[in-house]
C-alpha cells in the first residue's frame, strides 16, 4: 500500500467516525419528529377516514407553519459550528441565544395569524365537508404549541453546532414517548377525539422546549454568555435566516401543492397521501441525519480554515447518503404489506397507497444525495444559492403537479412528480458543490 493510499484510507476512517458520532444520535432525534405525526396518524386513523383526512390537512398546514422557520436550527448550527472551529465558545453560545429569542418572537406572531384564520386556511386547501371540521379543530389547538416548537428548533441548532447531537436525541425520545402516551390517554381515555391528539402534542412540545432551555442556560453560565435579548444579535440572526426562509418556503409550497392536489382527488387519496407523506418525512429525516452531521462538520472545518477537510468530508457524506438511500428503498418495498394496516383498514386507501409507495422507494438514493448536499451547503452558510435553487425547483414542479387531477394520473402520478422534483434539486446542488464557490472560511461568512 502506498503512503498516499494509506493517508486516504485514514482520512476516510476519520470522516466515518465523525459522521457516525454525529449522525447516529441525530438520526434518533430526527426520526422522533415525524414519529409525532405517525403516532397521531395511527391513533386518529382508527377514529375514521374523515378524521385521518382532517389530520392530513391540518398536520401539513401545521408542519408548514413551523418548518418555514427551520432556519432557526440550520442557520444556528452553521453559525455556531464556525465559531467552534475558530475557538470562540462564548460567541458560539451567544449566537444560539439570539436565535432562541428570535424563535419566541416568531412563535407569538404565528399564533396571532393561525388562530383566527384556521377555518379559511383549511377551506382553501380543499378539505371536504366531512374532513374540514376535524382539520380546523386540530390546527387551532396545535397552533398553541408553535412557540415551543420553534424554541426546540433554535436550541437544537445550538447543540448541533457545539457538536452535540446526543442531548437532542434524549430530549426527542422523551418527547415522543410523552406524546404517544398523552395522545392515547386524551383521545380514547378522556374521549376527546382528534382534539385530544392535538393537546397531547402541545403538552409534549412544551416539555421539550423547557428541557432544552435548561441545557442552554447551563451552557451559557459555564462560558459566561449573556442570556438577555440583544436587538442587534436577534436582527443579525433574522437576516442570516432570510435566504433559508425563502428556500424553506419554496420547499413547503411544493409539499402543500402536493397535499392540495391529493385533497382534490378524494378522501381516500388524501388519507393515503397523509400516510405516504408521513413515511416520506420519516425517511427524509433519517437521511437528513447525515446532513446534520454535514452542517456541524463543514461549519467547523470552514471556521478553522480547512477547505480540503471540508471538501473530503462532503465527498464521504455523499457516499453515505447514496448507501443509506438504497437501504431505505429496499426496506420500503419489503415492509409495504405490514406498514399500511397500522394506519388504516380502508381497502380504498390501501389500493391508492401501494403503487405510490413503490415510487417513494425508488427515489430514496436520489433523496440521499439531495439531503446530504443540502446539509453541506447549509453548513457552509451558502443560503442565497439554496434559496434560488429551490425557487427554480418550485417553478418546474408546480405546473406538473397541478395537471395531475386534470390528466387523471392519480396519487401515483403525483408522487412521480415529487420524484422529479428531487431530481431537479439533486442537479442544482451537485453543480454548486462541484464549483467550489461554497468554500468560504472564517468564524463568520
Amino acid at each position: 500500500m502506498t503512503q498516499a493510499s494509506a493517508t486516504t484510507k485514514a482520512t476516510r476512517r476519520q470522516h466515518d467516525r465523525e459522521i457516525v458520532a454525529l449522525a447516529v444520535p441525530a438520526f434518533g432525534a430526527l426520526v422522533a419528529e415525524p414519529l409525532f405525526v405517525l403516532a397521531d396518524s395511527a391513533i386518529v386513523g382508527h377514529l375514521g377516514t374523515a378524521q385521518l383526512a382532517g389530520l392530513g390537512i391540518a398536520s401539513a398546514l401545521l408542519t408548514t407553519a413551523v418548518s418555514v422557520f427551520v432556519f432557526l436550527a440550520y442557520a444556528t448550527t452553521a453559525a455556531v459550528a464556525r465559531r467552534v472551529g475558530a475557538g470562540d465558545l462564548q460567541a458560539a453560545i451567544r449566537q444560539g441565544i439570539d436565535g432562541i429569542w428570535l424563535a419566541l418572537l416568531l412563535g407569538a406572531a404565528v399564533i396571532a395569524v393561525v388562530l383566527p384564520t384556521a377555518p379559511s386556511i383549511v377551506e382553501l386547501f380543499g378539505a371536504s365537508d366531512t374532513a374540514g371540521p376535524y382539520a380546523t379543530t386540530y390546527l387551532r389547538i396545535s397552533a398553541l404549541g408553535i412557540p415551543a416548537m420553534l424554541v426546540v428548533l433554535a436550541s437544537t441548532g445550538v447543540l448541533r453546532g457545539l457538536q452535540d447531537t446526543r442531548t437532542p436525541l434524549y430530549v426527542a425520545v422523551a418527547g415522543f414517548v410523552a406524546n404517544a402516551v398523552l395522545n392515547v390517554g386524551l383521545v380514547y381515555g378522556a374521549d376527546l377525539g382528534i382534539a385530544g391528539s392535538a393537546w397531547g402534542t402541545v403538552i409534549a412540545q412544551c416539555g421539550m422546549a423547557a428541557a432544552y432551555l435548561v441545557v442552554v442556560v447551563r451552557g451559557a453560565s459555564r462560558h459566561g454568555a449573556s442570556l438577555r435579548p440583544d436587538a442587534a444579535g436577534i436582527r443579525a440572526s433574522a437576516q442570516a435566516g432570510v435566504p433559508l426562509l425563502v428556500r424553506t418556503l419554496s420547499l413547503r409550497a411544493i409539499l402543500m401543492i402536493a397535499t392540495a392536489v391529493a385533497a382534490r382527488l378524494g378522501d381516500a387519496d388524501i388519507a393515503a397521501h397523509q400516510i405516504i407523506l408521513s413515511l416520506w418525512s420519516l425517511l427524509a429525516f433519517a437521511l437528513d441525519a447525515i446532513a446534520i452531521a454535514g452542517q456541524a462538520i463543514i461549519g467547523r472545518y470552514l471556521g478553522a480554515g480547512d477547505t480540503n477537510g471540508a471538501r473530503q468530508a462532503c465527498r464521504r457524506m455523499v457516499e453515505w447518503g447514496i448507501a443509506v438511500g438504497v437501504a431505505l428503498g429496499v426496506l420500503v418495498v419489503l415492509s409495504r404489506p405490514l406498514f399500511l394496516p397500522l394506519f388504516t383498514g380502508d381497502s380504498m386507501v390501501k389500493d391508492a397507497a401501494l403503487p405510490a409507495l413503490v415510487i417513494v422507494a425508488l427515489s430514496q438514493p436520489i433523496c440521499g444525495v439531495v439531503f446530504v448536499l443540502d446539509g453541506v451547503l447549509m453548513g457552509a452558510g451558502d443560503g442565497p444559492y439554496l434559496a434560488w435553487a429551490m425557487v427554480i425547483t418550485l417553478a418546474v414542479f408546480a405546473p406538473i403537479a397541478l395537471l395531475v387531477p386534470t390528466l387523471g394520473g392519480g396519487l401515483t402520478a403525483l408522487w412521480a412528480a415529487m420524484t422529479l422534483m428531487m431530481v431537479i434539486r439533486m442537479l442544482t446542488l451537485w453543480l454548486r458543490t462541484r464549483s467550489g464557490n461554497w468554500l468560504v472560511t472564517g468564524a463568520t461568512r
